[in-house]
């Protein structure tokens, strides 16, 4: 699950640590399926926009009726078993580069949030279900130091359709935000900061002092009652959330307390 890891000295030498999901936390999209149409598309014309479009609705029914998010994970990297790596990579890149033209791309307020966590030598660590060709340009643009994410399994080149390791989502993001802060001994849990919109973002925000919900899911703000909530669209309050006092029930976790 652990993907690129830019600059790990970067990151075990910060005081603090910021984990951010990605798909309607950072960015408006959700980039698995808005780069599943765009390959397709592109490779396979109408006909590529036909599959991926019956994939994304299969995978949403399944899910509407109880399917774990972890299993849709799983069975949405199966649709890539086939296609050489080079040129999902070479198009991911141009993917990115069209789409985040667009106005809207990033979610203002994250995006801005992130800037300042930088500015004062946070990490800034991505977390998301999503693969490394879609979310290196992205790590890139914000600085993340950090990829932890699913990562599709490749044999002479082409993708298997098989991940390597679990999905990044739900526990396992619980278990690679531990694994990091375990590898950081020099940072306190409790002065870490998360980013999520989801319920299944809940397991990785439970994990540090400072958990901010964008977006305000109601949902996840009731299970998460002590979290921050910021409105995506809104930059100005963001300097003040990242300058808040202790917060109540935060603790440090070390070990996997």
């Amino acid at each position: 699950m652990v993907g690129a890891d830019a600059e790990g000295a970067a990151v075990s030498r910060s005081a603090r640590l910021v984990f951010s999901d990605v798909d309607e936390t950072l960015i408006a999209v959700k980039s698995m399926f808005d780069f599943l149409a765009y390959y397709f598309c592109g490779t396979r014309g109408t006909r590529g926009a036909r599959l991926a479009a019956d994939v994304r609705r299969d995978l949403s029914r399944r899910t509407s009726a109880g399917a774990p998010r972890e299993a849709m994970n799983r069975l949405y990297y199966r649709t890539w078993a086939g296609e050489p790596a080079a040129r999902v990579a070479e198009l991911a890149e141009a993917w990115y580069a069209e789409r985040s033209r667009a106005p809207g791309f990033y979610l203002a307020a994250t995006r801005r949030a992130l800037e300042l966590h930088r500015d004062a030598g946070d990490a800034v660590i991505l977390v998301s279900g999503s693969f490394p060709a879609v979310l290196a340009p992205i790590a890139a643009e914000v600085g993340a130091t950090r990829l932890l994410c699913s990562v599709p399994g490749t044999h002479d080149g082409v993708l298997t359709g098989q991940l390597v390791g679990d999905p990044c989502i739900g526990e396992a993001k619980r278990a690679a935000v531990r694994d990091t802060l375990r590898r950081c001994p020099n940072v306190d849990p409790a002065r870490c900061y998360a980013y999520g919109d989801h319920l299944s973002d809940l397991p990785m925000l439970a994990e540090v002092g400072h958990p901010v919900i964008v977006g305000g899911s109601a949902e996840l703000t009731a299970r998460l009652p002590r979290a921050r909530v910021l409105d995506p669209h809104t930059a100005l309050d963001v300097r003040a959330l990242l300058s808040p006092g202790p917060v109540a029930g935060a603790a440090s976790r070390r070990d996997g307390a």
